[in-house]
């Protein structure tokens, strides 16, 4: 996108963020004034790998969604269609991918037109099958703002709101009717997990078959302990980030050290690739003057994110590695025992090899074939 597109797109997400549109027309000609409602669209491009053809048409968003907390705001993200002569609606996916990081520069839509976007391979694999594709940067990654990275109820609203704007979006050609699929992984799958909780009672108009989710931080206290002093600990420092971002309240700040303070800023500014190793086996002590995770406000903004308070309306299809090295596998097995409980139609299972990042890679098609069966109207009973 020319860099006066993306200082426009900015800017009016700016306005409407803080209401000053006053309902005006969008640049598609609709009221900016529901979740979903598109602020302004561009043409852009889908690449897997720089340069690579994908037979598909895209184009960058910027659309109207909620806050953890319950206030508008704007998010954006990218609708991608395959351009395979297919007249109508055809089945949409609404993508959340996994962990890119704090900075603007790392959401998918920076990535896609580059090749540089992680698993854009992955949405192709998808977009080959005559799928349209929404994918959501989350809140906070190319918009104004700081990214409220795994805070579940933000994410979720997202997700949601990137298939009602993709439908909204006139280019696309979908429509209202065209049945939806929610799919994601790690940070992805808590975002679709949520937008499946969420789904009955913030966007029950989507046509939504079923949810694809995987290597789930269901609970976001474990999981933060699980990776205190490990190899993910430079991710629970950006949850923590997040979680500030989404509750200015927290004041992370005076839980941090000067040394806490330099990784946070440093963190903000660069993608997973280097956050994390920047923060590598670092423990809680080594980066605040008091745990943050001790502390009751701390605590109940962290458990908001839980999941398993609500049973999806629709057929969900959740996996996790057994030896998932940043997602603790009782953390997932959980999530299922408690969906199940709730009389959810949960088909578990379990990925005896897996690790977190063989996860994703192993299971892309296996959950894609059972999207690919909930769009055919295949029943799915689950296995719980």
């Amino acid at each position: 996108m020319h860099l006066r597109t993306r200082a426009l797109t900015a800017l009016t997400a700016l306005a409407v963020s803080f209401g000053l549109t006053n309902g005006t027309a969008s640049a598609t000609g609709q009221t900016a004034g529901s979740p979903g409602d598109i602020v302004t669209s561009a043409p852009t491009s889908f690449h897997p790998l720089p340069g690579q053809p994908t037979f598909t048409k895209a184009w960058h968003i910027t659309y109207r969604s909620t806050t953890a907390q319950g206030a508008p705001n704007v998010v954006s993200g990218t609708v991608i269609v395959p351009q395979d002569g297919r007249k109508g609606p055809r089945p949409l996916v609404t993508y959340a991918v996994g962990t890119v990081g704090l900075a603007d520069q790392c959401a998918p839509s920076a990535g896609f037109p580059r090749g540089t976007t992680l698993e854009a391979n992955l949405i192709q694999q998808l977009t080959l099958r005559g799928w349209a594709v929404a994918v959501t940067d989350y809140e906070g990654l190319g918009t104004p703002g700081d990214h409220t990275y795994a805070v579940g109820r933000a994410e979720g609203h997202a997700v949601l709101d990137a298939a009602r704007a993709a439908q909204r979006l006139p280019a696309a050609g979908l429509g209202a009717k065209s049945p939806v699929g929610i799919m994601g992984y790690s940070q992805g799958g808590q975002a679709t997990s949520w937008a499946a909780e969420l789904h009955d009672s913030y966007a029950p108009e989507l046509d939504v078959r079923g949810t694809a989710t995987g290597g789930v931080p269901a609970d976001l206290l474990k999981t933060a302990q699980y990776n205190d002093g490990g190899i993910g600990a430079g991710l629970a420092l950006m949850a923590a980030a997040g979680q500030n971002a989404a509750y200015p309240e927290l004041d992370l700040d005076r839980y941090l050290n000067a040394k806490g303070r330099s990784y946070i800023d440093f963190m903000k500014k660069n993608c997973v690739a280097v956050g994390a190793v920047a923060g590598l086996f670092k423990r809680i002590s080594d980066v605040t003057v008091t745990n943050p995770l001790q502390a009751a406000d701390w605590q109940r903004a962290l458990h908001d994110s839980d999941l398993g308070t609500h049973a999806p309306d629709h057929p969900v299809y959740l996996y996790h590695g057994v030896i998932d090295e940043l997602i603790p596998y009782g953390v997932g097995k959980q999530l299922r025992a408690d969906w199940c409980a709730k009389g959810a139609a949960v088909q578990w299972k379990s990925l005896p090899f897996g690790e977190h990042v063989l996860g994703v890679i192993t299971e892309s098609i296996p959950a894609a074939n059972w999207l690919a069966d909930r769009f055919a109207g295949k029943p799915a009973a689950g296995n719980c």
